[in-house]
């Protein structure tokens, strides 16, 4: 596409980094406190997010199994997550051996229903993993309340909402534990690569022998691990990336103000922000049932408008659950993102809302 809904931006600054690594010579470590670039990485990472640590590795599911494996969620365990969300959410899940259990999402802001949240609570619920969707923030006051009423554990899938705030306060920071992803596609990149981060000491400890094979000193394993370590070259980049990230942030947020002011007054639903939010603009979803024609239009234009995601996860072939899921159907067959990541111009907006009034009119 000439337009795509997201792309990595790397310039000479993460280059410089990565040719550094490379003549360095030390493209890893084993260490527990992984290497140089790692732990750069990482102490951005937490100025951010306002976190007192933050523990990085190799993709943001690996943050996700980090997770679980840290609060000890396992067989016979049943983890509450929306359907309405990437795969990766739910894989997690079953490969800690817990059962994924799905619960349908607002028609708001397509993050997890607090209602329905409660229905699907049963003795064998151990934890909640809210996902903060297209960087929307999930409505997490009321979640951690059903959380703290049930003594269940919250991992917040911050994956697509890192710069995503809510009263002041960063997507992953709300609970013990938040889990990011640095994916090609996010708002900012290490190519593949995740965070945890979380202020609870015990866990952050854990975390790191998760991340390498339960080791502290080598060859003293004491937890179940796996190699959940990120390379040093990823980490060179993520951490330019992460002092770029204030102005990748605000280039997203004036495109989308561009956007919703040429789309206002068309038989959309546009994105509304929620009172005390700060949404990151990782993807601009708008609802529509004339969604197929529009992405038609655009992306024969060049436009890389994008559906995320037209089969949830309780309908892929794997999972194939059926399942009363009224509004995670609804969203499935409506939603489309358009483009405003940081690349995208002015007239690139205005060629979208062109296309769409024109299909729409």
């Amino acid at each position: 596409m000439t337009v795509p809904v997201n792309i990595p931006i790397i310039g000479k600054e993460e280059i410089s980094e990565v040719v550094s690594v490379l003549k360095n010579g030390v493209l890893t470590s084993a260490a527990n406190l992984g290497g140089k670039n790692v732990q750069e990485f990482e102490k951005e990472a937490c100025t951010f997010v306002k976190s007192k640590y933050a523990v990085a590795v190799n993709s943001g599911t690996a943050a996700l199994q980090a997770a679980l494996y840290a609060l000890d969620i396992k067989s016979g365990d049943e983890v509450l997550l929306p359907s309405f969300t990437f795969v990766a959410t739910a894989n997690a899940v079953l490969s800690v051996g817990a059962k994924p259990v799905f619960v349908d999402i607002r028609r708001d802001n397509y993050t997890m229903d607090p209602v329905d949240l409660k229905k699907k609570i049963t003795k064998k619920s151990k934890a909640i993993i809210p996902v903060h969707l297209y960087g929307n923030v999930a409505y997490i006051d009321e979640i951690s309340e059903i959380a703290n009423k049930h003594n269940l554990h919250i991992i917040e899938d911050a994956a697509q909402s890192m710069g995503s705030r809510y009263k002041g306060k960063q997507t992953g920071t709300f609970s013990e534990i938040g889990c990011f992803s640095l994916y090609a596609a996010k708002v900012m990149t290490s190519g593949e690569g995740g965070v945890v981060v979380t202020s609870n000491k015990k866990l952050r400890e854990k975390l790191l022998m998760i991340r390498n094979h339960g080791m502290v000193h080598g060859y003293d394993t004491r937890t179940l691990g796996l190699n959940f370590r990120l390379p040093e070259i990823n980490a060179a980049i993520a951490k330019v990336q992460m002092k770029k990230l204030p102005r990748f942030l605000l280039k997203r947020k004036k495109n989308a103000k561009i956007l919703t002011d040429l789309l206002s007054g068309l038989d959309l639903t546009l994105p509304q922000k929620r009172k005390h939010e700060e949404v990151n603009w990782y993807l601009y979803t708008v609802a529509t049932k004339s969604r197929n024609k529009i992405m038609k239009d655009l992306n024969s234009n060049g436009i890389g408008a994008t559906v995320y995601y037209s089969t949830p996860v309780h309908r892929t072939p794997y999972y194939s659950k059926k399942l009363n899921l009224p509004v995670t159907d609804w969203a499935a067959g409506n939603v489309l993102s358009l483009p405003v990541q940081p690349m995208v111009t002015e007239d690139n907006l205005r060629l979208t809302a062109k296309i769409i009034r024109g299909t729409l009119t």
